[in-house]
């Protein structure tokens, strides 16, 4: 299954803001829209990703402010990002091995989508299902 395949079930919508607000305006972005994560874009240019993990380490473990703190303090810029062609074993190693949720999904340097680790395993537990009841049915079949 590709990344591609994961966008067109769940739709390819994106969630962004600009860096130069305030870190408790971005997470009343994440918090209106169910995110756990925002991608930070200007002129049309991914800039970078904020997490809800980026608030936690950044912001409330370090005693600072959320409405004083711009994103761009504390922002992460260096974005991994996946290919629509990309394949979601690629995807997972990606996420377990640099240990992040969302990937920015750039095609041709634009953003068509991001998946995020909830979208991968979705999608494994439905392949793994696909296989099982091919299996099942096989053999099954087989013994009559």
């Amino acid at each position: 299954m590709t990344v591609n395949q994961i966008l067109s079930t769940k739709g390819k919508e994106v969630h962004s803001i600009v860096s130069t607000i305030t870190v408790y305006e971005a997470l009343k972005v994440m918090g209106e829209k169910n995110i756990g994560a925002v991608l930070i874009i200007e002129d049309n240019v991914l800039k970078g990703v904020l997490s809800e993990r980026d608030y936690a380490r950044k912001i409330v473990l370090k005693d600072k402010s959320s409405k004083e703190t711009f994103v761009h303090e504390i922002m992460e810029r260096e974005v991994i990002t996946v290919k629509p062609s990309d394949n979601i074993d690629y995807c997972m190693e990606l996420m377990t091995a640099r240990r992040i949720r969302h990937l920015p999904v750039l095609l041709e340097g634009e953003i068509v989508g991001v998946v995020s680790i909830g979208d991968v395993v979705k999608a494994i537990i439905e392949l793994q299902k696909n296989t099982i009841q091919y299996l099942d049915s096989y053999i099954s079949g087989s013994k009559m």
